[in-house]
């Protein structure tokens, strides 16, 4: 049985996606998943890189796109009335549900459906009470243990190379993006070409400019 850790933050309609179309992609293999909540942004910062939602183009059609890849693989998606968001409340109330910092499936798809569900404000203070008081969590969500797991798990995934979410590491592979399922699934079940050359052959290809940041 393979063990897939899923590296997610709720803040992410495309971790949504991947989330919902996970057990179909991984229908019919021995599997484990582990959820490990991350503050994207942090990835974002640490990389210097601007979030999809920060560039105002770019932020329309990210909107526009995750509407129709929902629409089109039947997932329920309704943009909240704000984003992006803080979702630190959201990501340390998963940690704090699990006592090893390890959210099981159903306090991830709660978390996620209360962002991307409805349309309402996925920050509001009151509707987080609410969702706290629903999924009942064993830690304090505001305490240093949760605090550090957050970061641990942000730390890790920056450690793994790891760039943006949803982002899935199975043995010694990255797998990025929701559109990387089927690529995910195929490692799984064995297929030959990611013990060919292909793999590891990309990281030998140069670099022929640079672009001025500055």
């Amino acid at each position: 049985m393979k063990t897939i850790t899923f590296y997610l933050d709720f803040i992410s309609p495309y971790a949504w996606l991947a989330f919902h179309s996970l057990p179909k992609a991984l229908q019919g293999i021995s599997h484990r998943v582990v959820h490990k909540p991350v503050l994207f942004g942090a990835m974002l910062k640490h990389h210097g890189q601007l979030g999809p939602a920060e560039i105002p183009a770019k932020r329309d059609w990210t909107y526009r796109q995750v509407l129709w890849l929902a629409h089109q693989q039947g997932c329920e998606l309704k943009l909240p009335a704000a984003h992006p968001f803080n979702p630190l409340g959201l990501l340390r109330l998963s940690l704090a549900c699990d006592a090893g910092g390890e959210p099981n499936r159903y306090i991830c798809e709660q978390v996620f459906r209360h962002v991307w569900c409805g349309g309402e404000d996925a920050a509001d203070a009151d509707r987080l009470a609410v969702l706290t008081d629903r999924l009942q969590p064993g830690r304090d969500p505001a305490g240093a243990a949760v605090k550090q797991d957050l970061q641990a798990n942000t730390q890790q995934a920056i450690e793994r190379g790891l760039f943006g979410v949803p982002s899935f590491v199975v043995d010694d592979k990255v797998f990025w993006g929701q559109d990387a399922l089927p690529m995910l699934r195929a490692y799984l079940l064995g297929d030959p070409w990611f013990a060919g050359p292909d793999w590891h052959a990309v990281s030998m290809t140069s670099v022929g400019v640079r672009r001025q940041t500055s």
